[in-house]
């Protein structure tokens, strides 16, 4: 009888035991919950941009600001050679379009851009440069435009900045006032193989009024017209 008291009492500490690790062992697992999984912030943000920008339109603002520059008759250009400074060189664009580079001769590189002189200088001078770079780079760079209509001195206008419509009309003497219709000024731009007109109402901006103003692009042609009369 003894045995069995005693047997039963080892029982139900035992199972007292169990219940005890059992409760602590919940109780652990509640307040330590599993790690979560580690993800990289950064990585997801430039994600995040890259996807919301090839997703947003461009405008015609952000194109017109990101054309890719092209080399011109006038242009001055700083070629480098890292490797070989000995053939560093800086010229300007000759009217033939032209660049004399040391040891290679001529080349021309009207209509190239710098990135594309670059992969042209390397290849001419590839047998020769241990170093493979080169670095082009547009010192300054000047266009034409053309004024015609009721100028003071219509005619051809070298610009080497950006230059609006009101700027270049004034550097060819200003309007002629007494023919000038300032609400109709036109500017004809050539692109490929089609021509563009644009009409710009300049009287606005003579009056003091808030206007955008008109950047153009080289050979641009801004036609004055007369105003009308019946005599």
């Amino acid at each position: 009888m003894r045995n069995l008291i005693q047997t039963g009492i080892i029982k139900t500490l035992a199972l007292a035991a169990m219940l005890v690790v059992t409760v602590t062992g919940c109780e652990t697992q509640r307040s330590e919950p599993a790690p979560a999984k580690p993800t990289n912030q950064t990585e997801s943000i430039q994600s995040h941009l890259v996807e919301s920008y090839w997703q947003r339109p461009k405008s015609d603002e952000l194109l017109k600001h990101t054309e890719v520059i092209q080399l011109r008759e006038g242009d001055v250009v700083k070629i480098s050679f890292p490797g070989a400074p000995t053939l560093n060189t800086t010229q300007q664009v000759r009217r033939d379009g032209n660049i004399a580079l040391p040891l290679m001769g001529e080349l021309k590189v009207v209509g190239l851009t710098p990135a594309n002189l670059e992969q042209a200088i390397l290849k001419l001078y590839d047998s020769q440069l241990v170093s493979k770079e080169v670095s082009v780079t547009v010192e300054t760079s000047s266009f034409p435009v053309f004024v015609t209509g009721a100028a003071i001195r219509p005619g051809k206008i070298m610009s080497d900045h950006p230059i609006t419509v009101m700027e270049a009309i004034m550097e060819a003497g200003g309007f002629d006032y007494s023919k000038a219709n300032l609400k109709k000024i036109t500017i004809i731009r050539i692109q490929g193989n089609s021509t563009v007109q644009s009409i710009v109402n300049l009287k606005g901006v003579l009056d003091g009024k808030p206007a955008e103003p008109f950047y153009l692009k080289p050979s641009d042609i801004i036609y004055i017209p007369e105003k009308f009369s019946w005599f």
